[in-house]
């Protein structure tokens, strides 16, 4: 090998190896950038809310002897029932922010037969309060709620219902008589 290739050769390792080098150092320091800017740069979390939130108003408005509909209408629909224990509806309410504590609020309603004997549980915040929680401070308007009542004014855009006269009530439970429904075969026939 002539002695200008074994030059040639030597600086081309020489520079692939100084290439290689500098491409380690550059890499650390890029890791080292990307680590600043990650701890920058956070992922957003949001609050995670599931189940029937169930005000102290809300609990407040039950009584014994309500029947069945009147509570689901004042609670809503239940998040657990059982066959097992067909007289228990079970409301259970989490809130998991990623700042806090998970808060986990329960309350179970007992009837006897179609009507409500009596309800426990845990103690529940108000409309306002829970209102107030959902802000956290993001705002930065901490303590200012929101109205939560209609006034007379906006009550006044939405008609009551009209009650419909025992007439109407049987209308709507007899039975519509319904034409025959024909399918067509599973088989084509002939075979």
């Amino acid at each position: 090998m002539p002695v200008k290739a074994r030059i040639n050769a030597r600086l081309g390792w020489i520079l692939l190896v100084g290439a290689a080098a500098g491409t380690l150092a550059g890499c650390s320091s890029l890791d080292s950038a990307s680590r600043r800017v990650a701890s920058v740069v956070t992922p957003y979390k949001i609050d995670v809310v599931q189940g029937n939130f169930v005000s102290r108003e809300q609990v407040e408005a039950l009584k014994p002897g309500m029947s069945r509909q009147q509570v689901r209408e004042i609670l809503g629909t239940p998040l657990v029932t059982s066959l097992f224990h067909a007289n228990r509806w079970e409301y259970v309410f989490t809130l998991k922010k990623p700042s806090a504590e998970l808060q986990t609020r329960k309350l179970t309603v007992f009837f006897e037969g179609d009507v409500l004997a009596r309800s426990e549980g845990d103690e529940m915040p108000s409309e306002t309060e829970f209102v107030a929680s959902l802000d956290g401070g993001r705002t930065g308007k901490k303590g200012k709620v929101p109205v939560l009542e209609a006034t007379e004014d906006q009550l006044s855009r939405y008609p009551a219902r009209k009650a419909e006269t025992p007439a109407e009530k049987a209308a709507d439970a007899a039975p519509q008589e319904m034409a025959p429904t024909r399918y067509p075969p599973l088989e084509a026939p002939g075979r």
